[in-house]
């Protein structure tokens, strides 16, 4: 099922007293699901403050959805069941020992790379919604990332499946000026609520571009100063 962009009411607050917030902070969405969105990142990590403008807040942080790592879990409680019983079929003698080191260890490697590898790639993607811009970072050893601007943002769409209803799963889409095609996010959670949220964001955007605009042909008007007559 596919929703194209729509309008919704402003409701995201703009900044006001200190200039940034940090993550540990939440921030009321009103209008959309989850309307006290904790934003703050696990373990106390710096990212996404880092990054942030003087001026910007982390509005929703999100991973994908928590099923990506669910056959990984089961996958682990299987590697150890399996590993406990060929250790205890292993023959008494005088490699017993050794056997039963073998099994673990295979054990061990396949817990890494099929265990191991999807749980820190889960952990390592983010998607961070701010009052300026979408932030996507992933990769593990190697990292990459790509920030859109809420200013480029023209469209806001998302997919979901039946199964993707049931989890409360989708897949997002998002048209931007410039591009020859949208780029797409698999595995978002919540992902009916995340497009309400950036439509409004993009428009609270676009608002506080046009109010700026405004202002500063304000100032040069009263001044009696044309804006292009100071070049």
């Amino acid at each position: 099922m596919q929703r194209a962009l729509s309008r919704f009411p402003s409701c995201v607050g703009r900044p006001s007293g200190p200039p940034r917030r940090r993550t540990g902070d939440s921030v009321a969405v009103h209008g959309v699901r989850d309307a006290d969105v904790w934003v703050g990142h696990p373990g106390g990590v710096a990212y996404p403050d880092k990054v942030l403008g003087d001026d910007e807040e982390v509005v929703r942080h999100l991973h994908p959805h928590w099923l990506t790592v669910f056959w990984p879990i089961v996958l682990f409680l299987l590697l150890v069941g399996a590993a406990s019983f060929g250790a205890a079929l292993v023959p008494a003698g005088d490699q017993q020992g050794l056997w039963r080191l073998v099994i673990v260890a295979v054990a061990v490697v396949l817990a890494l790379v099929l265990v191991a590898v999807p749980l820190l790639r889960w952990r390592t993607t983010h998607y961070v919604i701010t009052t300026h811009r979408l932030l996507y970072r992933t990769g593990i050893l190697s990292r990459h990332g790509r920030d859109i601007g809420l200013s480029r943002i023209t469209d806001v769409s998302y997919r979901q499946t039946l199964w993707d209803r049931i989890i409360n799963s989708g897949t997002l889409s998002i048209e931007t000026a410039g591009e020859g095609g949208p780029t797409v996010f698999s595995a978002i959670p919540d992902s009916d609520g995340v497009q309400q949220l950036l439509t409004q964001l993009v428009e609270e955007d676009a608002d506080r571009r046009a109010q700026e605009s405004a202002a500063y042909l304000g100032e040069h008007t009263r001044g009696g100063e044309h804006p292009t007559e100071q070049f």
